[in-house]
């Protein structure tokens, strides 16, 4: 059962289709701030971390689960937690870096001081001085910590939740889910870095990219004209998670692929004139099994795991508004790469990314919905492609995953 709502649901109209998606969704802040309430605090597993960003004691990171700063920390024992980054005494943000090595984590505003864990250790003039000032006699440090949140580790994927209602991990990801992570996450991993790339949309514009295979070689000419992805290649789409919003969206090369409907000049995308001046940009070596030339699967609400070619990534979506969004690269091979195998990643790193030869469209894509339903808040998508159904799908022409999604997240949102 959920929880009765603190936030009050925004009185709004929506279709009973979940093929028709309402503009206000995208656009009403209300909207924007229920979902940090039911959603990125709620019943949800959010990624923070890989494991190997913090591979020695002490190291930790900052990161958001949805527009709340959090750090993510491994303690002397090896241990990873996360917390609320923001000091317990006065609200300040205790740490004010990306990334860092420290055994306590002080407060610059009153030098507060807390441990790996979250746990306060230290508070300048606590008993006053010259008998004058300082805390209660009852003041107890153990009571003025970080605020904790809940941490869950799978295949060296590190998730938070704030939640105690949101079920183990491996329940909210689900068989068909962990499946495809296992797919990717055969070994020990090493943190190659991040790219970071701020787009002025909703958020739910790019987790509704990612669920949707008939945009990928309408709008990415890298896609169509080099093969790394046609709707005429082979592919499927396929739900997880018990309320559908989970997802994996996969695509294969397969002979004979009939590419009649980009041959014919109607698809813009599709351009036989455009070559490479460094063709090893699309080199492949096999290691992942069965070979897809995509695996891009959206673990709700803020992750996405990628396989394209060589180049392997966890995205991370962080909100900033109703309207703007950040999203992180978190790049990563195995560690036993050899160097030519090293090199190819790191080169094929350049297909997505603020600047990727890929993904600098997703972008932009989902502004241009932003800018254009501005006024059109009675208005609505029609996600209708593939018709109103929300199972998995072995097509590649088809909207079911996004579908699914709104089914999944109106559940969540109580609309």
């Amino acid at each position: 059962m959920n929880q009765p709502l603190a936030t009050p649901v925004p009185d709004r109209a929506w279709p009973d289709d979940v093929a028709e998606v309402p503009y206000w969704v995208y656009s009403d802040p209300a909207v924007f701030e229920l979902e940090q309430e039911r959603i990125f605090r709620g019943p949800t597993w959010n990624f923070v971390a890989l494991e190997a960003e913090l591979p020695k004691p002490f190291d930790w990171k900052a990161t958001y689960v949805g527009q709340t700063p959090v750090v993510v920390a491994r303690d002397a024992a090896g241990e990873v937690h996360a917390w609320v980054n923001r000091c317990a005494h006065r609200g300040a943000l205790v740490c004010r870096e990306l990334r860092g090595n420290s055994q306590t984590h002080t407060c610059v505003y009153h030098q507060w001081a807390y441990d790996a864990s979250g746990a306060l250790v230290g508070v300048p003039f606590r008993k006053g001085l010259g008998g004058k000032g300082g805390y209660p006699a009852d003041f107890d440090l153990a009571e003025h910590g970080l605020q904790q949140l809940r941490v869950a580790r799978c295949k060296g994927l590190v998730f938070a939740s704030f939640s105690a209602a949101t079920p183990p991990l491996e329940t909210y990801l689900g068989p068909e889910m962990l499946r495809w992570v296992d797919r990717v996450f055969i070994g020990p991993v090493e943190f190659l870095g991040t790219s970071r790339q701020y787009i002025h949309s909703n958020w739910k514009l790019y987790t509704e990219n990612t669920k949707d295979p008939y945009h990928a070689s309408l709008l990415h000419l890298f896609h169509a004209t080099f093969g790394v992805y046609r709707s005429s290649m082979g592919g499927a789409c396929t739900l997880g998670g018990e309320r559908g919003v989970h997802s994996i969206l996969r695509v294969w090369k397969i002979e004979d692929e009939d590419l009649g409907e980009y041959k014919t000049g109607k698809i813009r995308t599709y351009d036989e004139n455009v070559k490479l001046a460094d063709p090893s940009l699309l080199d492949v070596h096999l290691e992942l099994e069965p070979v897809f030339t995509n695996h891009i699967q959206s673990l709700f609400p803020s992750m996405v795991l990628q396989q394209i070619h060589n180049t392997l990534a966890v995205r991370q979506i962080v909100p900033k508004g109703v309207d703007a969004f950040e999203l992180v690269f978190h790049f990563f091979g195995y560690v036993d790469d050899t160097p030519d195998v090293r090199a190819m990643r790191i080169k094929q790193a350049n297909l997505v990314g603020p600047a990727g030869y890929i993904s600098m469209e997703d972008g932009e894509a989902t502004q241009l919905v932003q800018q254009g339903i501005v006024g059109a808040s009675g208005e609505h998508a029609y996600d209708a492609l593939g018709g109103r159904g929300v199972d998995s799908s072995e097509s590649l022409v088809d909207e079911a995953l996004i579908r699914a999604f709104w089914r999944g997240y109106r559940g969540l949102m109580d609309f």
